[in-house]
């Protein structure tokens, strides 16, 4: 099977396009949108005290926001600069200097009126640091006392009984890959990473279509193609640069269409700030809205398949690539029968969209050759996240949309090099180059020359559960180490999760700020270790983005602010290692990170070239342009499977209401503005419909309440084009109302869509004494469906 290589960055249209023009009054003055030059400006007077390393970190660093992989200023796509404001909003994170000694060592209770964003303005974590049992405040400790204590806990511990966590900030894949290896050598397998709360559902789900983990195509098949779908993502908020690429895309004639249940401005108009034409008069990016109900995206696509084979019953070959599925793809005749069994009443009920409308989408499709599908986490965010994907891998499938250009399945990631925690082994159900399973487990331990433990490790959210278990229990976890990350703020049920960290013997922080879950207790300590950002990384650090683009990220000097004692992440873990079992841990010692980039290079084979990135702009594509190329997939016979599911049943009572969450202008929990400049929407502001509304007698802005079995939320009605029945909430705040220990059952992720009553405030609290909502912690009201 040829691979046929990614061609580089593509040159712009010259001509300006007024026809995508969203208004002639120059940058959209007076319009709700993101006001891009005055936060460039607030940016620069923010790391005016290192601007100049600052400035290097943007021209010779590679991106640590999103998971387009700029970098420097360039990237694989289009030729010229490129920057936004993710990325300049996490920048002050490398500039910054430390936390001043007097707030840093105030009473606990003190760092506790301090929410997460004002934490993250008050500096770098400057050294080790405890906090005892007991203790009220941080006091410095010495790297070698700290480490010799996590070290001395994990040497009395069952390895069933501690846990690392990484999270998606700007780590590298080098830290992923000795993180993996480390923990494995300490004898555990709860190791797991942020892709659990985001992607993981999309792995699962294309490896089980089409044999593969990761995005089959490239963003320059966008530029070109004729359709391009973005399903539950709003690729504008999260990764704004690539806002210019469909605006490229349109100047080629591609209709760019978005299946989500609000109509997200972000989506429909944009002022992209580095494309002139599209900062003075704005764009209009999508040609159309399918606007689906909150779970409803497996009856919509029934329907669409459902009209394809209605059309083949007319003339054979007018939606179905037979061609393609025949030499290519099993499992036909079942999926026909399958989709033929389901009625359209239950398909519009189910989707909030009409049988109409859905035939419009379904031929758009069956007369494009080519079609790109991208999703983010509307897709991903649910019990059924990996049955969503899987439909999605079923419409490229039936239509031969695979393994070539302007084709292909995009799970759209949101962090930087995330899609290499996997591929680097991070994860319970993976090691490097394969999963946790039979002969890929005898050839890791070939290499890296040491039994692997034989028992599976747990996924993020039911380590946390474990905590709580009975002492006694093997599976009691009571040692945790996190590489970032604030549970507090990232999974459901906050109130448990504040309960579990604060009942761990230890827990360990390594990290480069302070965040709110840093300032819990434990039981008997916990420590903060100062972590290097990737920046700083001796011999420099490589990332993957979602396209499969290693970049190497050279070491950057120059940086002011230098936080002394700082130390390599990958160095910390070896560390450990040598302080845990010393008699053996040369096994997982690396001198430098070239080292490291040698070794994976052998542990996963798609790498097999991370090993010659050396200097800045260094990259290689792993898997070729495409994956699957000419439709040939990496499954057992070469073959792509669709897989039939049933419409999910959400359990849903007349006059409730399903909510989910949604991410304003913030980086996964980081919130960088209190008022989302993409609406106007406050944090505590429930978008929700107005002739919802008005059936409740509920005005704009009017004080409201959510309520179901788990918990309350209320906040203040807000107008927006959304489909009926459907509200949205921002996360983390309304993380209150999702109950722990729902998670998708293929994948793990928790689910983050919940059904819940919605009222008026002052009519909540008049009924509040005579009907109070109990909550219930019954096990079986866990599982109940979203």
């Amino acid at each position: 099977m040829g691979k046929t290589k990614h061609p580089g960055p593509q040159k712009k249209a010259a001509m300006p396009a007024p026809e995508h023009w969203v208004s002639p009054i120059p940058f959209g003055l007076g319009k709700v949108k993101p006001k891009h030059i005055r936060d460039t400006v607030k940016t620069l007077w923010e790391n005016r005290d290192n601007f100049g390393y600052a400035t290097n970190i943007l021209t010779k660093g590679v991106c640590d926001g999103c998971a387009l992989g700029v970098s420097g200023l360039q990237d694989q796509t289009l030729t010229g600069p490129h920057i936004c404001t993710t990325r300049l909003n996490v920048l002050r994170l490398n500039t910054i200097g430390a936390i001043k000694p007097e707030i840093l060592h105030a009473d606990i209770d003190e760092l506790r009126k301090y929410s997460s964003s004002e934490l993250r303005k008050l500096g770098r974590i400057p050294y080790p640091m405890i906090r005892r049992k007991g203790e009220r405040r941080f006091s410095r400790i010495n790297w070698d006392d700290a480490m010799n204590m996590i070290a001395g806990k994990m040497k009395t511990l069952d390895p069933k009984q501690f846990a690392f966590y990484m999270t998606a900030r700007g780590i590298t894949n080098e830290t992923y890959y000795v993180a993996a290896k480390v923990s494995r050598f300490l004898g555990t397998n709860n190791i797991d990473n942020a892709s659990r709360i985001c992607h993981s559902p999309s792995k699962t789900a294309m490896k089980r279509s089409i044999g593969v983990g990761a995005s089959t195509a490239n963003y320059l098949d966008w530029i070109g193609t004729d359709v391009l779908v973005f399903w539950g993502s709003v690729a504008s908020n999260s990764s704004p640069v690539s806002s210019k690429y469909m605006l490229e895309a349109k100047k080629k004639g591609t209709k760019i269409i978005v299946v989500n249940p609000y109509r997200e401005p972000a989506l429909d108009k944009y002022w992209i700030p580095s494309s002139p034409e599209s900062a003075l008069f704005g764009t209009k990016l999508a040609d159309d809205f399918y606007q689906v109900n909150i779970g409803g995206d497996i009856a919509f696509m029934h329907g669409i398949m459902k009209h394809w084979f209605e059309m083949e019953e007319n003339r054979h070959g007018s939606a179905i690539n037979h061609a393609f599925v025949q030499e290519h793809v099993n499992g036909y005749p079942e999926l026909v029968a399958h989709v033929q069994q389901q009625s359209w009443e239950d398909i519009e009920k189910s989707s909030g969209v009409t049988k109409d409308r859905i035939a419009e989408l379904a031929e758009l499709l069956a007369n494009s050759k080519n079609a790109v599908y991208a999703w983010a986490m509307g897709l991903t965010m649910h019990s059924f996240a990996t049955d969503n994907i899987s439909q999605v891998a079923n419409l490229a499938l039936l239509r031969g949309h695979l393994g070539r250009k302007y084709t292909g399945l995009m799970p759209f990631r949101g962090h930087s090099s995330v899609q290499g925690s996997g591929e680097m082994g991070a994860d319970p159900f993976v090691l490097p180059g394969g999963d946790f399973y039979g002969e890929n487990i005898d050839r890791i331990e070939r290499l890296w020359g040491f039994k692997l433990p034989e028992w599976q490790g747990d996924i993020v959210g039911v380590t946390l559960e474990n905590i709580v278990l009975p002492d006694d229990h093997e599976r009691k976890i009571k040692l945790y180490y996190m590489s970032g990350g604030n549970f507090l703020e990232t999974m459901p049920d906050p109130e448990f999760i504040e309960k579990a960290l604060s009942e761990l013997e230890i827990r360990v922080h390594q990290d480069i700020i302070l965040n709110t879950s840093t300032l819990l207790d434990a039981k008997e300590a916990v420590l903060v270790l100062p972590a290097k950002t990737r920046y700083e990384q001796e011999g420099g650090g490589t990332s993957t983005s979602t396209e499969r683009m290693v970049y190497f990220s050279p070491e950057i000097p120059g940086n002011k602010n230098r936080i002394e004692e700082a130390r390599e992440e990958w160095k910390i873990y070896v560390d450990l290692a040598k302080r845990v079992k010393p008699e053996t841990a040369d096994a997982v010692d690396f001198k430098d990170a070239q080292e490291i980039r040698n070794e994976i290079a052998l542990a996963n084979p798609n790498y097999d070239g991370i090993q010659h990135l050396k200097n800045a702009g260094d990259v290689f594509q792993w898997g070729g342009a495409w994956l699957c190329e000419d439709g040939i997939c990496p499954t057992p016979d070469g073959r792509g499977n669709l897989i039939a599911v049933d419409i999910p049943e959400l359990g849903k009572k007349e006059g409730q209401f399903v909510v989910t969450s949604r991410r304003g202008k913030q980086f996964n929990s980081m919130v960088y503005n209190e008022v989302d400049p993409l609406n106007g929407a406050g944090r505590y502001d429930v978008l929700m419909n107005e002739e919802d509304a008005r059936e409740l007698s509920i005005a704009e802005g009017e004080g409201v309440v959510l309520y179901n079995g788990f918990g309350v939320f209320q906040g203040r009605a807000k107008f927006v084009e959304i489909s009926r029945g459907n509200v949205q909430v921002h996360f983390p705040e309304g993380n209150f109302l999702l109950p722990r220990g729902r998670y998708e059952k293929y994948a793990g992720i928790p689910d983050y869509n919940i059904i819940v009553s919605l009222e008026k405030a002052d009519r909540f609290s008049a009924r509040k004494d005579v009907q109070y909502v109990e909550k219930r912690i019954e096990e079986d009201e866990i599982d109940a469906p979203a």
